[in-house]
């Protein structure tokens, strides 16, 4: 296959490095940013970006990347920065395609560069290893539903599914396909607060829907940890 051909060359390697180099540098200015001391919130992330001009907006779309590859705050955080930044529209757009460039990149370190580190990483978490075998067998539909509910971190499912015999094809369908209705979400959800007063109908109701949608995920967890916990015995 012509994309596993060219992410074994040099080139890609290079890249990769500098990729993860940046990744480095933001999360270091993340962590020592006046923002972050005082209790970050879309309030106080926003006018900052806002005011660093076209490099806020480097940033904010740096940062959705950076966030999906490992989870340093709340996502409706930087979503809602970015949808302030960029209009709703080109917001979510942002949001989304950085979101599944991030979440591919995951899968590539994981199954090209870090295979082993990220499973000893992984075997400590009973949960994401017990997800990551229904995904040896099912992975498109685990995948999309893994990205529809919050069963797993998504940076759990991204990084574990490129240390299972996933295909790429399937990872990257079910990513694309099941990010969609969340990001989306988040991303309204972000904007109905910068707006509360106009948008408070719209906004309970996407609350109530976020609501539903984490209670699904944390039924979806009891019965993974239920199989896991009657394997032994039978």
């Amino acid at each position: 296959m012509k994309w596993l051909t060219f992410i074994r060359t040099k080139r890609f390697v290079y890249g990769m490095t500098i990729v993860l180099v940046i990744i480095a540098v933001l999360s270091i200015l993340y962590r020592k940013s006046a923002w972050r001391h005082t209790g970050a919130s879309m309030e106080q992330l926003t006018p900052w970006l806002i005011s660093l001009g076209m490099l806020g907006k480097t940033l904010g779309i740096a940062l959705v990347y950076l966030q999906t590859l490992f989870p340093f705050v709340p996502f409706v955080l930087i979503a809602g920065a970015n949808v302030a930044l960029f209009g709703i529209k080109w917001g979510f757009v942002v949001n989304y395609v950085m979101s599944v460039l991030g979440s591919v990149t995951a899968f590539i370190i994981a199954r090209y560069f870090a295979h082993d580190w990220v499973e000893r990483r992984l075997s400590s978490k009973p949960l994401v290893q017990q997800f990551n075998k229904k995904m040896e067998h099912h992975g498109f539909l685990y995948i999309l539903m893994g990205r529809l509910i919050p069963v797993i971190p998504s940076s759990a499912i991204s990084f574990g599914a490129g240390v299972t015999s996933v295909t790429f094809r399937q990872f990257a369908l079910g990513t694309t396909l099941g990010k969609i209705p969340m990001v989306l979400l988040e991303s309204l959800i972000a904007h109905d607060l910068f707006h509360f007063k106009a948008y408070k109908g719209r906004l309970f109701v996407l609350l109530a829907i976020f609501v539903i949608l984490m209670v699904l995920g944390s039924l979806f967890k009891k019965r993974l940890d239920a199989r896991k916990q009657d394997k032994p015995s039978s």
